[in-house]
């Protein structure tokens, strides 16, 4: 999870639709339906995998939240459906978001008017106004180098003690490996390995609001309904001040499918903006905290259990909408393919369902199921098969003919 598929849209669009994840060390592990659904392979055979959604399923389904905002539902009405049993409260300040593209350990930014530089949590400091590049870069022990970019090289202008962050309204420009990028908020040398350690990422510290609007269109089509893209920014609000409270790192979340897809300034979109300004600090809350909100591209018709009591397994009738290309789907294998993928087994000849979630078409999503073959077998989680297969979720039944 939170490493999951992106899916592009069908028709006029190429936003694409993020799916995320648990932190480390949740668990969504529930009694299982046993079945006995068993599939004899013979030589040379064609596996169709007949499958509901894209992604984990559990919470709020982004394909699901345009079919409800369809008929009529308010951005509240859709997350109160998805996430049954939590209110809605409010968050403010700031976040530290990790920016993975920049892979150097220094910080380069461009010049602008009213640059600034500080040591975290101190007094700012005026840098020339030009064209000069700056950048950020461990020093001595301890320190921060703060310099500037001359014919020859780099040249120091202060030394500042701890991590350090530029500082600017408006946008800062970071040139990053791969070009570069707007972002909103200070821009900080943060140590990634101790405060002595020369390895330095660089993290983001915008406001929840600057953070979501390089996140919502990245995440869902801002095109959307209002409240679909309403629901989708309370929803990542949420997420981000859910991860926020968790303690031991120097940022509070990634830019990544492995947290939520943020891009910064570079893909802001102004009826995204809308939706965000229409929330202004909404989250869904769970008791007196941010509340747990997963979410994924499409439901397949049936939500599925999470490791919070908010995150249930209930059948969801808005995710099967006509513009929905992932509420069914199909693939094709063949018994080559599973013998690649798991050698030890030699000829592939059964492959036997053993336990499934019990809610949905043929029992659910698959938890388990044993590949068996004539030199012997392997069990594989439903998540192990569909990350083999590039499959677009756990919940899939199976047809075999003879080739």
């Amino acid at each position: 999870m939170r490493h999951l598929s992106r899916l592009l849209l069908a028709a006029a669009t190429t936003t694409l639709l993020a799916v995320t994840s648990a932190p480390a060390g949740a668990s969504w592990d529930r009694p299982i339906k046993r079945g006995t659904d068993t599939f004899t392979i013979p030589a040379k055979a064609t596996i169709t995998l007949t499958g509901h959604g894209y992604g984990h399923g559990r919470g709020m389904s982004q394909y699901g939240a345009q079919g409800a905002a369809m008929e009529g539902l308010s951005s509240q009405q859709i997350v109160s459906f998805y996430y049954p049993g939590t209110s809605l409260g409010a968050v403010s300040g700031r976040l530290r978001v990790l920016l993975t593209g920049d892979t150097t350990d220094d910080v380069v930014v461009r010049g602008r008017k009213r640059l600034f530089v500080r040591s975290v949590g101190s007094t700012k400091i005026a840098l020339p106004t030009g064209p000069a590049r700056f950048r950020l870069i461990a020093g001595g022990v301890n320190s921060t180098l703060v310099q500037t970019q001359r014919r020859r090289g780099w040249r120091t202008l202060h030394t500042l003690p701890g991590a350090a962050e530029f500082v600017a309204r408006g946008v800062l420009r970071l040139e990053t490996p791969s070009g570069t990028y707007g972002y909103r908020g200070p821009l900080r040398s943060a140590p990634s390995r101790g405060a002595f350690s020369s390895a330095r990422d660089t993290v983001n510290v915008p406001t929840f609001e600057q953070y979501l609007r390089g996140v919502v269109p990245r995440e869902i089509p801002a095109s959307w309904s209002a409240s679909a893209v309403q629901a989708q920014a309370i929803a990542a609000r949420t997420y981000a001040a859910f991860e926020r409270t968790e303690p031991g790192s120097y940022y509070d979340i990634c830019d990544t499918t492995s947290c939520q897809v943020y891009g910064g300034v570079n893909f802001e979109h102004p009826l995204a903006d809308e939706a965000i300004k229409a929330t202004r600090g909404q989250v869904v809350s769970a008791g007196a905290a941010p509340a747990f909100t997963q979410f994924s591209a499409s439901s397949g018709g049936w939500t599925a259990a999470g490791s919070m009591s908010y995150l249930k397994a209930q059948a969801d009738p808005y995710d099967g909408w006509d513009g929905n290309p992932v509420h069914d789907w199909t693939r094709t294998l063949t018994d080559a393919s599973f013998e690649a993928a798991y050698p030890t087994i030699g000829d592939l000849q059964q492959i036997v369902v053993t336990s499934r979630d019990g809610n949905g078409d043929w029992g659910g999503r698959i938890q388990q199921a044993k590949l068996i073959g004539s030199r012997g077998s392997v069990i594989a989680s439903g998540d192990s098969l569909r990350l083999q297969f590039g499959l677009r979720s756990t919940w899939f039944t199976l047809s075999v003919t003879k080739r």
